[in-house]
C-alpha cells in the first residue's frame, strides 16, 4: 500500500491524469458486470438484446448520414470555402487589417463550418491543418483549431441522428440555440487562441 501511494506522489498530475483514463472505462466495465450479477441480469442475453436494438437504429439513420455526408462533400469540393475565405480576406486588408496572423486564422474557416455538420469531416480538416507545412499542430492555428474542436458539437449531426431516431420532426428552439453556442464556442476558441498562442 505504501508503495502505491510513494509511486503515485513521484508522478505528476499529467501522469496521474493519464494513469486514472486509462482505468475508468475497463473499471466501468468490471463495475457493471458485477453490478449485473448483484441484480440477477443476464448479461449476456442482455447484451446479445442491445445489439439487435443498436443495428435497427444504425439502419434508421443512415439516410441521415448520407445527406450530411453530401452536403459537407458538395461544400469542400466545390471551393466554396477557399472562395469566401479569399473574399474575407480582401474585405479585412480593405478595412486595414493587414495583420497575417488575422489572415491567418481565415483558414480555420473550413473548420468552423464542417464542426456542426460531422465530426469525422471536422477531424480530416484539423489533421489537414497539422500537416501543414507552414502551420502543424503546435503553431498558433493548430492550436487554435483543437480549441475550435473541443469548444463546439456536431450539432446537425446530433439533431439528425437523435432527433430522427426517435422520429421527432420539430425541433422547435434546439437548432438555434446550438448553432447560438456553436458560434459563442468558436469565437471564444479564436479569442482565446490570439491570448494564449
Amino acid at each position: 500500500m505504501s508503495y502505491l501511494y510513494e509511486t503515485f506522489a513521484s508522478l505528476s498530475l499529467v501522469e496521474v491524469a493519464e494513469v486514472v483514463s486509462q482505468w475508468t472505462i475497463p473499471l466501468t466495465m468490471l463495475l457493471i458486470v458485477v453490478w449485473a450479477k448483484i441484480r440477477g441480469v443476464q448479461m449476456y442475453d442482455s447484451f446479445l438484446v442491445g445489439a439487435k436494438e443498436g443495428f435497427g437504429v444504425a439502419v434508421m439513420i443512415m439516410p441521415y448520414l448520407v445527406a450530411i455526408l453530401v452536403v459537407i462533400k458538395v461544400f469542400t469540393a466545390s471551393g466554396l470555402f477557399d472562395d469566401a475565405k479569399n473574399l474575407i480576406a480582401m474585405g479585412m486588408r480593405g478595412v486595414g487589417i493587414e495583420s497575417q496572423e488575422a489572415i491567418d486564422t481565415l483558414e480555420l474557416m473550413p473548420l468552423a463550418f464542417s464542426k456542426p455538420l460531422s465530426g469525422g469531416a471536422s477531424r480530416g480538416l484539423l489533421v489537414e491543418i497539422f500537416d501543414d507545412e507552414d502551420h502543424g499542430p503546435d503553431s498558433r492555428l493548430g492550436l487554435t483549431a483543437s480549441l475550435m474542436m473541443g469548444s463546439t458539437e456536431t450539432t446537425f449531426y446530433v439533431i439528425a441522428v437523435y432527433f430522427g431516431a426517435v422520429q421527432v420532426r420539430r425541433t422547435r428552439h434546439t437548432l438555434p440555440a446550438c448553432l447560438i453556442a456553436d458560434f459563442v464556442g468558436l469565437a471564444a476558441a479564436v479569442v482565446l487562441g490570439f491570448i494564449l498562442f
